[in-house]
């Protein structure tokens, strides 16, 4: 659960208006600059991942998941400033996502290193769950590769549930994500869906549901979003308790809403990308990059490890943040 900040948030939010065609920000329209296609590209498993409206709860469902490492749980309580910027939070991390999946190479490396830099002044002890003290700092690999986990399992797992098909199957998607976790400092991350089910198993072996957790929680449930974003988001997140593997939800100290959270965010998705439309700033900027490249008009030395197909997907996560 590790700190994705901008310099100046505030600066860096795009808010849409009720319309929802308000300019999205400079690092958004950024992506159509670049000298490659990127790591992943059109027709990657994880540019129908990523660039799908699924992400809106896979979000809350990895920030659900991550409190469940007690080292990850104490930098959140030791450094991160959720509670008094909630969507300055949201805004770092969207805008690292977007740019690794749909940037090129050199603006994924960048957004990466800058996120690296962020967490070197993490650091702390915490108690594990069998008592002992033990320090920590944002850039172990141990939590850098419980975080990569988490994300990993809590996208492809709305995914499967509200999204489309994956190019390549889920495998393709773990596989193809592992390039995040390499940038961020992971050796090695998972490559199929048997071997990150298999970490994630051994890692909560050591969780440790206390009240840092209930308190990040709690938070989660009600973070105090503004306008509409904060009227729509109880159901995401009753879809985000929903989907969650029942283990995970009793460590939480969750249980499954008594609503039909799964059909109310199923619904909620579909009206959204009817009115947000069927791609994200982020994925356009990208589309037009890649247009350029093939043009020949400034082509780079490096190619896309997606394929070439150039089959739309649906709006990204950034288009979400509204007041």
């Amino acid at each position: 659960m590790s700190e994705h900040r901008t310099a100046h948030p505030r600066a860096a939010r795009w808010r849409p208006g009720r319309t929802g065609r308000r300019e999205p920000p400079a690092w958004t329209l950024a992506l159509a600059d670049g000298t490659d296609a990127g790591f992943f590209g059109p027709g990657s498993a994880v540019w129908a991942v990523n660039g799908a409206l699924p992400t809106l709860v896979a979000g809350i469902r990895a920030l659900l998941l991550q409190t469940l490492h007690p080292g990850a749980m104490a930098g959140v309580h030791d450094w991160s400033r959720y509670h008094e910027d909630p969507l300055g939070r949201l805004d770092g991390t969207v805008r690292w996502v977007s740019t690794t999946t749909f940037g090129d190479r050199a603006g994924a490396t960048a957004a990466s290193a800058f996120v690296s830099r962020l967490h070197e002044h993490v650091t702390g002890t915490y108690v594990d769950a069998r008592g002992t003290e033990r320090p920590y700092t944002a850039n172990d690999e141990e939590l850098l590769r419980w975080v990569h986990d988490a994300f990993t399992e809590a996208f492809l797992g709305a995914h499967a549930i509200w999204g489309g098909p994956i190019p390549g199957g889920p495998d393709a998607y773990v596989r193809e994500w592992a390039q995040a976790g390499s940038l961020m400092g992971v050796s090695r991350p998972p490559t199929t869906v048997a071997e990150l089910h298999a970490e994630m198993d051994a890692f909560l072996t050591e969780a440790k549901p206390d009240e840092r957790v209930a308190e990040a929680v709690r938070f989660l449930r009600k973070p105090g979003l503004p306008g509409v974003t904060g009227r729509l988001y109880p159901i995401l997140f009753g879809g985000a308790v929903a989907s969650l593997d029942r283990r995970h939800r009793e460590l939480l100290g969750l249980r499954r809403p008594w609503w039909p959270a799964v059909t109310l965010t199923r619904v909620l998705l579909v009206g959204g990308s009817r009115v947000l439309g069927r791609m994200s700033p982020s994925e356009q900027n990208a589309r037009a990059r890649i247009a350029r490249l093939k043009s020949g008009l400034h082509a780079g030395p490096q190619e896309s490890t997606g394929s070439s197909d150039d089959s739309s997907s649906s709006p990204a996560a950034e288009r979400t943040v509204e007041p």
